[in-house]
């Protein structure tokens, strides 16, 4: 499984970015979707996720200004990440989870950098 991000950028605070993550390869119908951040010096934390019936799960800090949505039928997730604040900077990481003979298996796509700075 591959899957590519792209996005990020530079943008102010307060304002908005869409990141998009396309996977492709042998890919299971049933998965779960979504991103993580990584800020420098930090660990890589959830930000939202999204399975393919639809389940949602975000991060507290995100809840109200991002949004995840996905197109099954491509295989791309979706992030609408409103009203950026500077703690918001990070790399951004896709990922793809599903399960095969039992056991988890997660997936990664490369980042892509978001910095919130005036």
């Amino acid at each position: 499984v591959q899957l590519q991000a792209s996005g990020g950028g530079l943008v102010q605070p307060g304002g908005s970015l869409r990141l998009s993550c396309a996977a492709s390869g042998s890919i299971r119908s049933s998965n779960v979707m979504g991103w993580y951040r990584q800020a420098p010096g930090k660990q890589r934390d959830l930000v939202a996720t999204m399975s393919t019936g639809g389940g949602t799960n975000y991060a507290v800090s995100v809840k109200g200004r991002f949004t995840i949505s996905r197109d099954s039928a491509k295989n791309t997730v979706y992030l609408q990440m409103n009203n950026l604040k500077p703690e918001d900077t990070a790399v951004y990481y896709c990922n793809m989870y599903f399960i095969v003979a039992g056991s988890g298996i997660d997936y990664w796509g490369q980042g892509t950098l978001v910095t919130v700075s005036s």
